[in-house]
């Protein structure tokens, strides 16, 4: 038999090292709210520049769009000046800032937070401090953030964003047919609420957050008309018990925080649910083999860079952990792309 000898190809090297060049211009486009813009009609070129009041050369504007067409983000008809852009189908259900099914805004705080922050993972690697607005002054990445009102909202938004996906396939997963209550611990903007409520109609909510956060998700639970059963509680989870309810749900709350925090959290969920009930983390679950999950493990990267302290973890992880708290049985749902809903029963 022949022998074969692969020879060295540099390029994903290269795609993984340059990436951020295609990260970039998908984060400027949604900023500038480009696939909002075209959902209401298909725009030119020209039409594009004048809209976003580009003064870069027509080149470089194609350029730009060409790019966002090659990468399949948006459709083009025509070439250069002739051109005329469209969104796909993707980018018109998860990126029009007007539909609930909007993922945006964790791209929004990736263009005018991360990206910047990313840069020094250099120094985060050797100091272990983190690298965020709050990196001078002593104050946690919560503290710095709800500083602002501008800040809280975009935040709020964000974490929404990014969950969006995982709360609507939790809200249909998971066998709620033996519970009525669910409290969502660090609620943010009570999506996730939302979305039980509305998948699962005998199932009662609540959105426990700090107080700074309550006007966002009362906001949300009326736009989506669920005052009657999506309720908000407001305090502070380390500090506050936790309201009583069948479910205890924490979706990326975990991975903010040190293992010791990690378990007063697990060990307040326990206490505050009946015999049967089940705490569940909705978070970037990596696997065990820790060889997979690309996302989960960058993830708790950026927990190094926004925290310091936190990181995230495998489902042996959270085993270990519930198991100490007092749970009997953990389990795993797969959810939207590399989110998991890592549960355990008491």
């Amino acid at each position: 038999m022949e022998k074969t000898t692969q020879q060295p190809n540099p390029s994903n090297i290269m795609q993984i090292g340059l990436g951020f060049w295609a990260s970039k211009v998908l984060l400027t486009a949604v900023n500038a709210e480009l696939f909002t813009h075209l959902v209401k009609k298909p725009l030119s070129l020209k039409e594009i520049k004048a809209l976003f009041d580009w003064n870069c050369m027509d080149r470089h504007a194609s350029d730009f769009l060409d790019t966002l067409y090659a990468l399949k983000f948006l459709i083009r008809e025509g070439i250069g000046e002739t051109a005329i852009y469209s969104n796909t189908v993707d980018t018109d259900f998860f990126l029009d800032k007007q539909k609930p099914s909007y993922i945006g805004g964790i791209l929004e705080m990736a263009n005018n937070r991360l990206f910047g922050f990313w840069a020094n993972l250099d120094d985060a690697m050797k100091t272990g401090k983190l690298q965020n607005e709050a990196a001078n002054n002593g104050e946690n990445l919560f503290e710095a953030i709800y500083k602002s009102p501008e800040k809280t909202r975009e935040f709020i938004h964000a974490m929404t964003g990014i969950q969006v996906g995982n709360f609507t396939a939790f809200a249909s997963k998971f066998d709620f047919s033996n519970y009525k209550t669910l409290c969502d611990i660090g609620g943010s903007g009570a999506m996730l609420s939302i979305q039980v409520a509305m998948q699962n109609p005998h199932i009662t909510c609540n959105s426990f957050d700090l107080p700074i956060v309550e006007p966002v998700a009362l906001e949300n639970i009326t736009h989506f008309h669920m005052s009657d059963r999506v309720k908000t509680t407001v305090g502070d989870f380390f500090k506050d018990t936790f309201p009583k309810a069948d479910v205890i749900v924490m979706g990326n709350i975990l991975h903010d925080w040190s293992e010791e925090r990690k378990l007063i959290l697990i060990k307040k969920a326990y206490e505050a649910l009946p015999d049967g009930g089940a705490f569940v983390a909705i978070e970037n679950v990596i696997d065990n083999q820790r060889s997979q999950n690309v996302f989960g493990l960058t993830m708790s990267l950026n927990m190094l860079i926004e925290t310091e302290e936190g990181f995230d973890y495998t489902l042996s992880d959270f085993e270990n952990w519930t198991k100490q708290a007092g749970f009997k049985t953990v389990e795993q749902i797969f959810l939207a792309g590399p989110s998991s809903a890592a549960i355990a029963y008491k």
